[in-house]
Formats: structure tokens, sequence, C-alpha cells
């Protein structure tokens, strides 16, 4: 019988608790799941402090910490090609085939339709608080945004020096204005 494969593509700057829960979720659907690391090619910039590297360190560390089974994922970095029309094959090149999509992304979703995938809106964990977005804001803060990323994540997050960049890059992007 041949296995069902989904795909999740997201920037993932950092790899927090909701992108956690909503792979569970997708788990319980398909037999693996293509974990795309979007935006690839963007680092140390305020709203992509990350490298690819280091989030794929996040996520393989997360999925490690949370027992599950390394043969049911691939986490795979993919660049930006600001192609539209020929991005789903620059995706289906990249990775193992796949028959299902999970996208909030209305871009995504239209252009994964348009060549004859299946979409699935994935669920949405406390969107409120479980951003990115937020998390990196709540750094830029120092407040509590341990409490919304992993351990693996925080752990990566401190040995990075990731605080430290994030401040940096706040500094010298208010100072380039």
């Amino acid at each position: 019988m041949e296995k069902v494969r989904g795909i999740l593509i997201g920037r993932m700057q950092p790899f927090h608790n909701g992108h956690m829960q909503v792979i569970k979720k997708i788990l319980e659907e398909v037999d693996e799941i293509i974990i795309g690391i979007g935006s690839a090619q963007l680092s140390h910039e305020l709203k992509d402090p990350f490298t690819a590297g280091e989030r794929v360190l996040m996520i393989s560390q997360t999925l490690v910490e949370e027992e599950i089974d390394p043969s049911r994922y691939y986490i795979i970095p993919m660049q930006d090609i600001n192609f539209n029309a020929i991005w789903v094959p620059h995706v289906k090149m990249l990775t193992p085939p796949f028959s299902i999509v999970y996208s909030g992304n209305s871009l995504v979703k239209q252009l994964f339709s348009e060549e004859g995938f299946e979409v699935r809106q994935p669920p949405l964990y406390d969107r409120l608080h479980l951003s990115g977005t937020e998390v990196r804001r709540r750094i830029l803060e120092d407040s509590n945004w341990q409490e919304l990323v992993p351990d693996a994540t925080a752990k990566i997050i401190s040995e990075i020096n990731g605080i430290e960049r994030i401040k940096n890059l706040s500094i010298k992007e208010i100072s380039d204005l």
C-alpha cells in the first residue's frame, strides 16, 4: 500500500509550539510529513533571524524530544524563487512525492490547487500567542518567550546567542531608517 505523504511549508522563525501541534495533527492524517523550511535563504534579518540550518536543528531536536518516529518526516530547506508560475514544480523537485498540501496561505493554496493537489487548512492553535512574530516581540521586550517554544528551540536560540542577534538586528534596522 502506498504511503500518504503531506507537506507543510513555513518560515518557522523560530519553530514554536503551534508548529509542533500542527505537525502532530497532520501526522494523525498522513503516514509521512514533509516539513518545508520556507525562505531558507533568509537569515540575520529581524523578521527572519535564524538560518535554515538553525531551523533544521530546532525542528529535528524537538521531534526527537517529542518521540516522533524519524521515518515519518523529512525536513527540507526551500529557497524562495519569487516566480509563482513555477514555484510548485520547484517544490516538487526538492521533495519526495506528496499528495496533500497543508497551508493557511491563500497564494500557496491557489498555486497547489491549480496543479491538482488536495489542499487542507491546518488547524491554528492559539494564533494570537503562538506565532514567530510574537516570539520575536517577546525576545525584544525581555518577556517570557520560552513558554511559546519547545525546549529544544529555546536551547538552540540560547546556544547560538539568538537573543543577542535579534536585539542587535532591531538596533541595526532602526538605525537604517
